[in-house]
Formats: C-alpha cells, structure tokens, sequence
C-alpha cells in the first residue's frame, strides 16, 4: 500500500516529524518570504498531496477546489481562521489544529505584557537608551503595582484559564466574560467571576484578548468599549488582530482614553501601524505567542500528530469540523 502524501507548510520543526515520516511520504513545501509566490506554487502542486500541514497560507475555495485528492488539513496552530472550515468539511476534509502546545507559552507572553505594561517596561527601556536616568522618585516616571488590580478576560478557553491562574498568584482579582460560562468547580478553582461584556470592559484595569477571530468578535473592541474602559486601564492582545479596530486604539491612546496596550498581533500583519510603533505606551512584539524552542518543537509533533492519527486511525486528535 502507497503511502499517503503530506505537503508541509511552514516552519515545522524537522526533528518532530520523525514519527510521520515513517508512515507518510513527506515533502517540506517551498515557503519563504514571498507569499503571492508561494501560494501559486502550493495551487501547482496542492492536487498530488492527501494531507497538508499548514500555518499561515490561506486555504479558502479556491485552495480547496485545486486539492483534489486533499483529506485532511492541519493547522500549525491553535488558530483556524485562514482555512475555510465549512467548505472543506462540504468536500470531506477533516481540519485539525493544536490547542495543547500553544496554551503554555501564549498565556505566558500574555502575563508577562501584563507586567511589562504595569511596570512601564517600554518606557523605561528607550529612555534608558537614550541617555536619560529616570528620577524614580518623580510620581510621573512611576509604574503600577498589579496585586489586587482587576484583571478582565475575554474568552475564558484553555489559554484565558491559564492566564487566570497567574493573575490569581500574583494576587490580581480575575472577571471573564465568554461564550458559555465556566463550571462552578473551574470558576471557584481559578477565583474568578463571570460577568457581561459591559461589566467587563468597565470595571477591568488589564483587558486580555483570547477570543477567536469570528464575524462575531470581529472589531469587538471598538470606540464605543475605549469610552467605556478606565482611563488606567490596559488593552493586552496574544489572540488575533481582528478583534481590536486599530484606528479606535490609536484614538484611544493618543486622547488619553486608557493607559496603554500591548500587542503580540496586528489587523495588518507584518506592518503594525506606525502610529502605535512610535507611542511609549504601546508594547509590541511579532506574533510570538507560541516562539519558544520548546514549544515550536511540541507544536510541529501536535500538528504531525493530527495527520499521523488520522491516516492510522481514521480521525484526527483535535478535529474541528
């Protein structure tokens, strides 16, 4: 019996495909640093593959029209949004992708943006820089303390549960608002209250995404919720770019409507707005929420993982569709 052809997109780790290797016939596809390029390379080739792991390029009807003998598509993330789910699923196409390997890591840049917004760690970085020595004693060059702040989560899934638990050690008071509420034995183990939208954005002094990019969270963050927030608070992004409008953020900071925001990622990825690039009160970093050596390794055997159990077993691990 042949083996089954897997394309490879992306920057999976090699030494966790050891596994798949054995049992599918694999090809790390051509993917650098220009996208148009590559896309029409990958519609070239797409058709003689039965699986795909991929984690940025997009695979909407058209990509899906030209896999004609595609069975399943696994995502390099937790993320799925670049795929078209329901249309794969109308031409029996599983789509996995790997909640387990970026919960860790994500929650962790999470809470550290937290701490970096607290303590002014941008600021007083390229100050330093500069050559000014800030005078600590001054109340203006200060930064906040975050025991006993308010810490509002939108999207209380695995890795909101997570940053939760930090916040509860460093003594912050957790509020979520989600889809569904939590169990009453997860809400008393992570101390945390459930609360509307409203009550949310109004009473949270650090506001953390980690709500999927839907039609439904898209711009949920928006001028009307920056009016609506403390003039301290801070907007924390590690989820999609999409759920904050940038031009309502960049009013926001630049009219003094709340203290600061910190941004693993962007509407416009890889070009965040320049106006946030040159603000002190802005913490951004490329969308490295699961770049950590050990976790890129953990997530490329997840993603290898999902195509290895369906072809051995029929159903993929973390299935969505």
């Amino acid at each position: 019996m042949s083996k089954a052809k897997i394309l490879v997109l992306g920057g999976l780790r090699d030494d966790a495909l050891t596994d798949l290797k054995e049992v599918c016939d694999i090809t790390i596809g051509l993917v650098g640093h220009r996208p148009d390029d590559d896309r029409q390379w990958v519609l070239d080739h797409i058709a003689e593959y039965d699986g795909v792991i991929v984690a940025k390029m997009i695979f909407d009807k058209q990509m899906i029209d030209t896999a004609k003998n595609l069975k399943i598509i696994s995502t390099y993330g937790v993320g799925f949004d670049h795929v078209d789910t329901e249309y794969a699923k109308e031409n029996e196409i599983v789509v996995s992708n790997c909640p387990e390997s970026v919960l860790r890591p994500t929650a962790e840049l999470a809470l550290t943006m937290i701490l970096a917004s607290a303590r002014r760690i941008r600021y007083y970085d390229h100050t330093l820089r500069e050559g000014v020595f800030l005078n600590a004693d001054e109340y203006d060059n200060q930064g906040y303390s975050i025991e006993g702040k308010t810490l509002g989560i939108l999207g209380m899934g695995r890795i909101g549960q997570q940053v939760a638990r930090f916040a509860k050690a460093l003594g912050m008071k957790v509020i979520y608002h989600n889809r569904h509420q939590l169990d009453e034995k997860i809400e008393a183990e992570l101390d945390a209250k459930y609360v509307d939208f409203d009550e949310l954005i109004k009473n949270a002094d650090f506001l953390s995404l980690h709500a999927p990019a839907t039609d439904e969270t898209y711009h949920i963050i928006n001028a009307d919720v920056f009016k609506q927030m403390k003039d301290t608070a801070f907007l924390i992004n590690v989820a999609r770019g999409s759920l904050v409008d940038s031009d309502a953020l960049i009013s926001a900071l630049k009219n003094d409507e709340i203290a600061g925001a910190a941004l693993d990622v962007f509407e416009n990825e890889p070009h965040p707005r320049q106006e946030l690039v040159e603000m002190d009160n802005v913490i951004m970093t490329p969308h490295v929420g699961s770049a950590t050596h050990v976790a890129r390794f953990n997530l490329s055997k997840e993603a290898a993982n999902n195509v290895l159990s369906f072809f051995k077993d029929g159903k993929a691990i973390n299935q969505i569709n």
